[in-house]
């Protein structure tokens, strides 16, 4: 460890325990980054720039003891990082019902980069999502007649990054023909085939329910035989890119744009029984869970990082731009509202929907009242990373 970071580390410690009652010195400007020029008739398109905290709007407002724990759960992941070991090391010392001391910690070892799209605007897509409550049972039976799958034994899942690391976050999936790899079965084919026969995990009692739960990733199913609530996580998915029944719906006329909430879809859904399975298979996507033991229900469902989402403070991003594990302050405003939300969450999962630089998905939490909030929720948004100083910087240009 090079003396400036012992330097670093020792006095962040100091301040830091001493309950934050001193500024430490400003950190030395980090030097510009120079792009080589490119030959291509397209300039690159920058992706991050550097800023201070005090540009972030609402950063001096947020409470950000609401965030720390999310942040430690974070940091479960991210200190076998040799950038974030430190910060999280630091991070065990801190006060965490101090709001000077996890401010301090933040602004000391942190400089946040304003996110772009590869197109240059600055604000993109904000959604929500939700952990919802379903009923059903281990049998089939009466009004559980909707089945939720376990990934099938024959469905492919192939990481060409060790080849192609441009593809470190994407998958491919599919099934073995012969010595042929196939895209595996879209939601149609497989509804309308037996091919997942025998991998029912659970019954539910709502095929709509049941699609939106796929859409969610993970959720919670209430069993009436077996008297429990049980988590059903996302365990897989079958390749095809998400579709919007959203969407769907406008470009067929059905509604426009602005009405294209959740509700209003499942409203769509209780208006038109004869055409559900039409628009069910608008989304060729489909999701396949595995059982977890509900052991704390205040806990939430794991992300993508593999760690308990935080309702409110946790979001889904792209990984191909946002690493996954990182604090990122969000600029938006409330579901279907003007009211501004602004705080600071943390990437912690992914999503087949989101995709692009500025592209976030806020997870509200457990219940109806989340799931209504998630289900209204199209805002637009701004975000910004925090990456560590002591980092190299991000990879400014695409």
């Amino acid at each position: 460890m090079s003396v400036i970071r012992t330097s670093l580390l020792a006095s962040a410690i100091a301040v830091l325990v001493a309950a934050c009652t001193t500024v430490p010195p400003e950190q030395p400007a980090k030097p510009q980054v120079t792009v080589p020029p490119v030959k291509s008739a397209e300039a690159p398109k920058e992706l991050f720039r550097a800023t201070t905290f005090s540009a972030l709007p609402g950063w001096e407002k947020d409470n950000l003891r609401e965030a720390w724990p999310a942040f430690l759960t974070s940091c479960e992941v991210l200190v076998k990082k040799p950038d974030w070991k430190e910060p999280c090391q630091v991070a065990t010392a801190v006060d965490a019902g101090s709001e000077k001391a996890i401010r301090l910690f933040f602004e000391s070892f942190f400089v946040p980069y304003q996110v772009f799209n590869q197109d240059g605007a600055d604000s993109g897509l904000v959604t929500g999502y939700y952990e919802p409550l379903l009923r059903g049972a281990r049998k089939r039976g009466g009004a559980f007649q909707t089945p939720l799958h376990r990934a099938p034994e024959d469905l492919l899942t192939i990481d060409l990054s060790s080849v192609y690391p441009e593809l470190k976050s994407m998958r491919l999936r599919g099934r073995l023909v012969g010595n042929k790899v196939v895209p595996y079965s879209t939601r149609a084919e497989m509804t309308n085939s037996n091919a997942l026969s025998g991998k029912e995990l659970v019954w539910v009692d709502d095929p709509v329910e049941a699609f939106f739960l796929q859409v969610q990733g993970s959720g919670r199913v209430q069993l009436a035989d077996a008297k429990e609530t049980i988590r059903v996580a996302y365990a897989d998915q079958n390749g095809h890119p998400y579709k919007s029944i959203g969407r769907y719906l406008v470009d067929k006329g059905e509604m426009t744009l602005d009405q294209a909430s959740a509700q209003s879809i499942k409203a769509w859904f209780v208006a038109n029984p004869a055409r559900q399975q039409e628009l069910l298979n608008a989304n060729p996507s489909y999701v396949f869970f595995k059982e977890e033991k509900l052991t704390d229900p205040n806990r939430g469902p794991k992300g993508a990082l593999g760690v308990p989402l935080t309702p409110q403070r946790s979001i889904a991003v792209d990984p191909q731009f946002i690493p996954l594990g990182v604090p990122v302050f969000l600029a938006t405003t409330q579901p279907g509202k003007d009211v501004l939300l602004q705080r600071l969450m943390m990437a912690q999962d992914t999503g087949g929907a989101i995709r692009n630089p500025v592209r976030a998905d806020f997870f509200w939490g457990f219940g109806t009242e989340a799931g209504e909030k998630a289900g209204k929720m199209k805002q637009r948004g701004q975000m910004w990373m925090l990456h560590p100083k002591l980092a190299s910087p991000p990879v400014l240009v695409r």
